[in-house]
């Protein structure tokens, strides 16, 4: 999914190679984690292949891709949770403040039927089987588990086929309350000049846990109530990273001028041209990244 997704990146960009790859995980490649510790079971921890455990280090998505590309220059993997991505586009942006580059990042996570299997010892998912597309409407405790491989092409200068502009990102890590978060995001808001009303689309990251939904419905009938307001997470399922695929959807939606209807919640007459994406992880990770039209 990485090598995939970072090609469609480079190759939609019009660039052979990058100066810099980064990529935010939170568990890597699960797949040989999973090879790997059965095997050591099953062999009694003797004559082990050490191939899978040295596939299912979380850089081995960086490194494949950047032995792809014959690229040499700065190359780091983030693994930090539900901020993994989000550091690695920090990391991204902080390089883009020192000098003119062109830097590869992506959020990549996978499920597995090893992992599936430990998680669903936690009760982090639905029992009952819910379509995708009328998860919002369930109702119920859980998730849907998803995966998924996002990778962008950034830099400083415009290019010919920019999507969008990234003003800001923030992140916040277990607020007391839904009061801590509002006035978080309203103090984002405030560091760049802007106001509630500035934003055209709010992106939230709902997943259909009615314990956790009810955040992202505060928000945006306290915080954003004359903006658009938008989904995504019925489309990706939740995963550790999935605000890779929400800045895709964002990127996606500046740079067609239209909100796809599989997306939109509410409506709005004005065209979105600064949107606000809201996610966060079972209630600990909260995160918010600002794009633009360009």
């Amino acid at each position: 999914m990485g090598v995939a997704s970072a090609g469609m990146a480079l190759k939609e960009a019009g660039l052979d190679k990058p100066d810099a790859i980064i990529t935010g995980t939170a568990f890597g490649c699960l797949e040989d984690t999973g090879i790997f510790l059965t095997k050591m079971i099953e062999n009694n921890e003797h004559a082990l292949n050490p191939t899978p455990f040295i596939q299912s280090t979380h850089n081995t998505i960086g490194s494949q891709v950047a032995l792809l590309l014959q690229c040499q220059g700065y190359n780091q993997t983030y693994s930090h949770r539900a901020f993994s991505f989000e550091h690695a586009l920090l990391d991204a942006l902080m390089m883009l403040e020192e000098k003119p580059l062109s830097v590869l990042i992506g959020g990549v996570d996978e499920v597995t039927d090893h992992s599936f299997s430990i998680m669903n010892r936690f009760g982090l998912y639905k029992d009952e089987s819910v379509s995708n597309l009328s998860l919002l409407e369930s109702k119920t405790n859980g998730i849907i588990q998803g995966e998924g491989s996002s990778y962008f092409l950034i830099s400083s200068e415009k290019g010919s086929n920019a999507y969008a502009r990234i003003s800001n990102l923030a992140t916040l890590y277990k607020p007391v309350d839904g009061t801590e978060i509002q006035k978080w995001i309203k103090t984002f808001l405030m560091n760049q000049s802007l106001s509630s009303n500035d934003v055209d689309l709010i992106l939230l990251g709902s997943n259909g846990d009615v314990t956790k939904d009810s955040v992202y419905s505060e928000v945006a009938s306290s915080v954003f109530p004359n903006a658009a307001v938008g989904v995504f997470k019925h489309l990706c399922g939740e995963y550790q990273t999935s605000n890779a695929f929400a800045m895709w959807v964002a990127s996606k939606i500046l740079k067609d001028g239209s909100i796809p209807s599989t997306v939109l919640k509410k409506k709005t007459n004005q065209n979105p041209e600064r949107i606000l994406i809201y996610n966060q992880h079972l209630g600990h990770h909260h995160s918010l990244i600002l794009l633009e039209s360009c």
